[in-house]
């Protein structure tokens, strides 16, 4: 890998990490198209841990507020409505760890071809359409998050582990579906990135110290400020896309993708 398809990726996953839309997909894809060799486990490291760096400056008033008031909540065992916010970020994110340590080899192994992503990628952006039909009328907000809801994210962000679902898209199809705004729906997903990539990142260096792989620090280092710059300003792009036209615009794109990924690498 050269420096300039380290920058392509690098901006691919910025991009597509909190759209709707899928970045496993993406970055699976664009070698294939391309004919470039796969990336490597260490820049895939690089990339989620730009992100993360993003997710995490981006939310950093509310987890300025969130992550004291969980802690603060030992004392007596009693939490404040922040405080609750962080548990409910926590039982959302049981799910996918719990399926990607149990399953997450098999899933590699099996669920990384063009027509599983191709199909995921149909099949998922008609539920998002679906769930976002007259979502402009939704009124809750993230004040009614409850632990049932949580649970209910959660199990459908496992499913984000097919490449072509989306995590974001998945999480957000979820929170439509039970009546959220999109933004608030838009919020929480940026909320679940944090321990999920946190955890994803964790175990992907696991594997990488355990590897014999040669590490080019150079390029680690143009994926981990490129992915960063690019997913901070995509995070504010987007809020203000789907509050103005919903989440139509990705549904679309999805459907495009899709036919081209069946047409071309099918």
């Amino acid at each position: 890998m050269d420096i300039y398809q380290a920058i392509i990726l690098a901006v691919l996953q910025g991009i597509t990490e909190f759209l709707p839309i899928s970045s496993s997909a993406h970055l699976i894809l664009l070698p294939k198209l391309l004919g470039w060799q796969d990336q490597g486990l260490a820049f895939d490291v690089a990339v989620h841990v730009g992100t993360l760096f993003a997710v995490v400056a981006f939310l950093k008033p509310e987890l300025l507020k969130v992550v004291p008031a969980w802690l603060g909540g030992w004392k007596g065992f009693k939490w404040s409505q922040d405080g609750q916010l962080g548990w409910l970020v926590i039982i959302a994110t049981v799910p996918v760890g719990l399926v990607g340590l149990l399953a997450g080899d098999w899933i590699e192994l099996n669920l990384r071809s063009a027509a599983v992503i191709a199909i995921a990628t149909v099949f998922f952006a008609i539920l998002l359409w679906w769930s976002d039909r007259g979502a402009q009328n939704n009124q809750k907000q993230m004040n009614l998050l409850n632990w049932r809801t949580a649970l209910f994210v959660g199990l459908a962000q496992a499913l984000a582990l097919i490449p072509g679902t989306s995590r974001s898209g998945i999480t957000m199809t979820a929170l439509l579906a039970l009546g959220y705004q999109r933004v608030t729906a838009a919020k929480f997903s940026f909320l679940l990135a944090v321990p999920t990539i946190a955890l994803g990142g964790l175990l992907k260096t696991t594997e990488l110290i355990s590897s014999d792989t040669a590490v080019a620090w150079d390029l680690l280092g143009i994926g981990i400020v490129v992915s960063a710059l690019v997913a901070f300003w995509c995070m504010r792009w987007f809020l203000v896309v789907v509050e103005r036209l919903g989440m139509l615009p990705f549904v679309i794109y999805r459907f495009v993708l899709a036919a081209f990924i069946w047409i071309v690498l099918v």
